[in-house]
């Protein structure tokens, strides 16, 4: 849960989460209006998409599903089984795990991006780099933070803002509503670059999910909290 995030953990997520947004953006329009890290969007638009006997389209949001849900899977295996012998062998953590996995694929999606050839696969691998990237902060294998999608936390920030103006005394509603910001932003650093530089702007994801890598690597090794 956000509202149990150290300032940290919660830069870090923000940091993730503008990525997401970012990505998220430059998707959007690439494909005409089809999300890359949003999958309930994919859902409603593949469910009109096929009410409308648009079976490329329905292929589109389908397909972006799959491969999310492709990076979700494939980030939980490599997690768990790095897991169990993380304090003997001195192995990345499953949180630094799964952004290098997530920050791998983006990369190959954006070199992809360079080459009109493989310019197809763009989308799903963006698509599974946010899928993997959710694995970040888990809890009991679980997923405890949403990074790339915003509905939850946009439903705790307003339920944790009326129980403040109930006068219950708690600012977690901010650490929600810092999430939804980044997401916000970064979908409009996006959508604005990806305007400007095309499918180019993605390496600015790459840097963006690097950097988190190193910092979570940084503090790990100097004991950083």
């Amino acid at each position: 849960m956000a509202t149990e995030l150290t300032r940290a953990q919660l830069g870090l997520a923000c940091g993730i989460t503008a990525s997401a947004g970012f990505v998220d953006g430059v998707g959007f329009i690439h494909l005409g209006g089809y999300f890359v890290s949003f999958m309930s969007g994919n859902s409603t638009r593949a469910g009109a998409d096929l009410a409308e006997g648009d079976l490329l389209g329905w292929a589109k949001a389908i397909g972006l599903v799959a491969a999310f849900v492709f990076g979700v899977i494939l980030a939980s295996l490599v997690t768990f089984r790095q897991g169990p012998s993380i304090a003997r062998t001195g192995r990345p953590t499953p949180q630094l795990q799964a952004i290098w996995l997530s920050a791998t694929i983006l990369t190959l999606a954006a070199v992809c991006g360079m080459l009109p050839a493989a310019e197809v696969m763009v989308p799903p691998l963006i698509a599974a780099s946010m899928g993997a990237v959710n694995s970040t902060f888990t809890r009991g294998g679980e997923v405890s933070v949403g990074l790339t999608y915003m509905t939850g936390s946009l439903v705790k920030a307003g339920q944790l803002f009326a129980a403040r103006l109930r006068g219950v005394r708690q600012t977690g509603w901010l650490r929600y509503a810092a999430l939804w910001t980044a997401i916000a932003l970064g979908s409009i650093a996006g959508a604005m670059s990806y305007l400007v530089a095309g499918l180019t702007a993605l390496w600015v994801a790459v840097v963006i999910l690097g950097s988190c890598a190193l910092l979570v690597w940084g503090r790990r090794r100097f004991g950083v909290r």
